[in-house]
């Protein structure tokens, strides 16, 4: 059973619930990722979710996301739910927003609430999505890319639009954006942070 890690106001770890569970109406502050493979041309690997998922179904989005489980390093949190989503190895993570948070609400009333780091990666292989994760996938030119979501030209999940416009401000090449202090993490997600246990 998945578990996600919930969390309090400063980021502390609060807990733990199934995933089944989390998405409703009201749904808890909990910890996730997102992130952004890139091949070696600087091409952004994008992703439509399953039309199956609870939350945004059907919608474009960055490369993944994910939950950490409780006591796994959220780096290898990024790796392990790339390779189960998309069949590829994601290599050279790097975080690049460590403090970015949103909440959205679909029309139906499910609530998204995450403390959600960012983090850039080089994707390697040719990606074989899961198709209950994955519907679809395109590989793009960054600058295009987010010319076009911040201009409103392409819709795309409400996290990844709020994203985006935090990631142009990091430099216009994806690959030299800097990396993160891991000190701005939600301490839940640093590596000397305590993590429940399942």
């Amino acid at each position: 059973m998945e578990q996600v890690i919930l969390l309090t106001e400063t980021g502390e770890a609060n807990g733990v619930l199934a995933k089944s569970e989390v998405h409703h109406s009201e749904t808890p502050l909990h910890l996730a990722f997102s992130s952004y493979l890139f091949d070696g041309a600087g091409r952004l690997l994008l992703t439509t979710r399953a039309r199956s998922k609870k939350t945004w179904p059907g919608v474009l989005t960055n490369t993944c996301c994910g939950h950490p489980a409780p006591g796994e390093d959220i780096v290898d949190t990024v790796g392990r739910r790339v390779r189960q989503e998309l069949g590829v190895e994601a290599t050279e993570i790097t975080l690049v927003l460590p403090r970015f948070r949103y909440r959205a609400v679909m029309p139906d009333g499910v609530v998204e609430n995450e403390m959600c780091p960012v983090f850039r990666a080089r994707a390697t292989g040719d990606p074989a999505p899961d198709p209950s994760e994955v519907d679809s996938f395109e590989w793009v030119n960054w600058t295009e890319f987010a010319e076009d979501v911040l201009s409103g030209r392409r819709d795309v999940s409400p996290w990844c639009a709020e994203q985006v416009a935090e990631l142009v401000r990091l430099g216009p090449d994806p690959l030299a954006w800097p990396a993160a202090d891991e000190s701005l993490l939600p301490p839940a997600a640093q590596r000397n942070g305590v993590h429940p246990m399942a």
